[in-house]
């Protein structure tokens, strides 16, 4: 029922393989396109965004890349979405002056709470549990030595 835009979702899996991959290096980005196969062109710029929300850290230089900018128990796949909504250029149909009195009146707010209530649970999801549901699912770290954040 509810879509989730292809932009979502490759940041949701960056985020994801970033806290499941990270060793002592930061992850690169090609890493990530080699392992999730994400095209370049969506990567960067949600990464780049991410660094700037505060979501990821990006570290400069040859051996730079992305780490997470918190621990991984502290970051939820809702800040993600409103980090990636936000630069969605798309205009949500809710917000559309145009429209029937039924739509303004009964359509557009039961649309609302249902984004409301699925926004409240994304609020609780972490980046942590979908590590341990990774784990649990038995996907292959590229590396044992898993940190997640780093002063």
């Amino acid at each position: 029922m509810l879509r989730i835009s292809k932009k979502l979702m490759f940041a949701i899996e960056a985020v994801l393989d970033i806290a499941y991959n990270a060793g002592t290096e930061p992850v690169q980005s090609g890493e990530i396109t080699r392992r999730q196969g994400i095209p370049k062109r969506y990567l960067e710029q949600v990464l780049q965004q991410l660094v700037r929300e505060g979501v990821l850290a990006g570290v400069r230089g040859p051996r730079g890349g992305y780490r997470l900018a918190r621990e991984r128990r502290r970051i939820t796949l809702g800040e993600i979405v409103k980090v990636v909504r936000a630069m969605e250029t798309a205009t949500d149909p809710i917000e559309e002056p145009a429209g029937s009195v039924l739509g303004h009146q009964v359509v557009r707010p039961l649309w609302g709470e249902l984004q409301e209530e699925c926004m409240a649970k994304l609020d609780t999801i972490t980046i942590e549990d979908l590590c341990m549901r990774a784990r649990r699912a038995g996907v292959e770290s590229e590396t044992e030595d898993r940190i997640d954040f780093t002063i």
